[in-house]
């Protein structure tokens, strides 16, 4: 396993995952809110919709993981619990998708992304 890149990253994000509901546990906050957002940011790969290329450059934007850690940030200092919850929401999404093996996607089709080519 440990010579299979693909697994190990996978396992990674695996592991970021657990951490981020951990965290989102840890910090009371709403479960409810957890099951309706978890999905949101695959609203995202609508842009498929129109064409691989902007469908592509969307999915990729929602799935960056610097977008939920900044609002994280931005929440935190603010003082803004809701927006700390959504951004570990978010987090925790993103790491799904990678455990599962959704990559960032190439501007060529939907299943090709920078860890496989789904099948």
């Amino acid at each position: 396993m440990l010579n299979r890149p693909v697994w190990l990253l996978r396992v990674e994000e695996g592991c970021l995952l657990a951490a981020s509901v951990w965290l989102y546990a840890d910090l009371h906050y709403s479960w409810m809110l957890f099951a309706v957002l978890f999905l949101a940011p695959d609203l995202f790969m609508l842009g498929f919709l129109v064409s691989a290329r902007l469908g592509a450059a969307s999915y990729n934007l929602g799935h960056w993981l610097p977008l939920p850690l900044v609002l994280f940030a931005v929440g935190y200092g603010a003082g803004r619990r809701e927006l700390m919850a959504i951004a570990i929401i978010w987090f925790a999404h993103i790491a799904f998708d990678r455990a599962l093996g959704y990559g960032m996607k190439y501007p060529t089709f939907f299943k090709d992304t920078h860890l496989q080519r789904l099948a």
